[in-house]
């Protein structure tokens, strides 16, 4: 049998199921079903009467993420404060130079994404102990960046990629909803590969055009970038290759960093989907029972093969019971073993 100490939270937590009627449970499902809001059994004083807010603007900045709209105005002002700090002591930094805040802006951006083509260097005390710096939180900024902006991009067009790859069938909602669920992460790498691939083409082309490298160098200055390998070698040095290496070098390092962390997550997802697999297909031994029987009745109920499973498969632990087990307490007010709108009420005056 399972250990009294590993058992201890799983038993009490079913202590809490009343005994199922199977006859009444389809009658019970409908009932709950079909019955409103329980409204009616709070008192007029506890309903919250609060004005719903006023709608928000329709400008394009309230229509984005608020968690990528937060990252949007860090990056920004911390841009801005690296610009004027850096603007301000530009004579001590050597190198080619063709605008005094266009560099800067350039400076910060090469700086911060760990490039660091070597065309910009600073050249005094003070200067360089800035740059140590500003690398250390800009590096903070960029991973805040990529967790949160590269997965707000990919599931923007996510939805659109799903419709594509499937032309030739009609999807209604809960199709795609369910294609997203199975193959999230699938296709978080097929887009981000997909955008990083642009950005590498774009790239390339610029570098042919504008600072009139051959395509082979332009490649190797591209992937250069890209990797954050940045050799110096070569490098944006015209004024306008400045002003799109400010954008593109900081879009297309996101993006590489972002599509080898769902790289490596849909590596984990593929072995949690095998463990999963296993589990479900693997056969139920005496063993398994006597682990499963958690209230050691010789017997083993729905509810305990559910949560037997569910810890085979690593989802849950016994520290997860535990804490659901407490919630559950704090919510059953009057100790009756189940939870009512009058518990909750309750819970909430306490």
């Amino acid at each position: 049998m399972a250990g009294d100490g590993e058992t201890s939270a799983s038993t009490a937590l079913l202590s809490h199921k009343p005994p199922i009627d199977l006859k009444a449970g389809a009658k019970g499902r409908r009932f709950r079903r079909s019955k409103s809001a329980p409204l009616n059994e709070f008192v007029p004083g506890e309903i919250d009467c609060t004005p719903e807010p006023l709608p928000r603007s329709d400008s394009y900045l309230y229509t984005i993420n608020p968690s990528f709209r937060r990252v949007i105005i860090y990056l920004v002002f911390y841009l801005a404060i690296g610009t004027l700090c850096f603007s301000f002591v530009m004579s001590t930094i050597i190198g080619v130079k063709t605008n005094g805040v266009l560099d800067s802006v350039y400076f910060c951006i090469v700086t911060m994404t760990t490039v660091g083509y070597g065309d910009l260097v600073p050249n005094s005390a003070s200067t360089k102990l800035f740059a140590c710096a500003f690398v250390f939180t800009g590096m903070a900024l960029l991973a805040l960046t990529i967790s949160k902006g590269a997965d707000y991009l990919v599931e923007r067009q996510e939805v659109l990629l799903i419709k594509a790859m499937h032309l030739r069938r009609k999807l209604g909602p809960s199709d795609i909803l369910k294609e997203m669920e199975n193959n999230r992460v699938r296709y978080k790498c097929f887009m981000m590969l997909s955008i990083l691939v642009v950005l590498i083409i774009v790239g390339t082309v610029f570098l042919v055009t504008v600072e009139k490298f051959s395509t082979i160098d332009a490649f190797y200055c591209v992937c250069s970038t890209v990797t954050t390998l940045g050799y110096g070698d070569k490098s944006f040095s015209t004024k306008a290759g400045r002003i799109f290496g400010i954008f593109w070098i900081l879009t297309s390092t996101i993006c590489l960093a972002q599509f080898l962390c769902y790289i490596a997550e849909l590596n984990t997802e593929g072995r949690r989907k095998a463990l999963v697999k296993w589990v479900l297909t693997k056969r139920m031994t005496n063993v398994d029972l006597e682990a499963a029987d958690i209230d050691n009745d010789g017997t083993v109920d729905s509810a305990e093969f559910i949560i037997y499973k569910l810890k085979e498969m690593g989802k849950i632990s016994e520290e997860d019971i535990t804490l659901l087990l407490e919630e559950f307490d704090n919510l059953d007010v009057d100790q009756s073993g189940t939870i009512s709108t009058r518990d909750l009420t309750l819970a909430q005056l306490a």
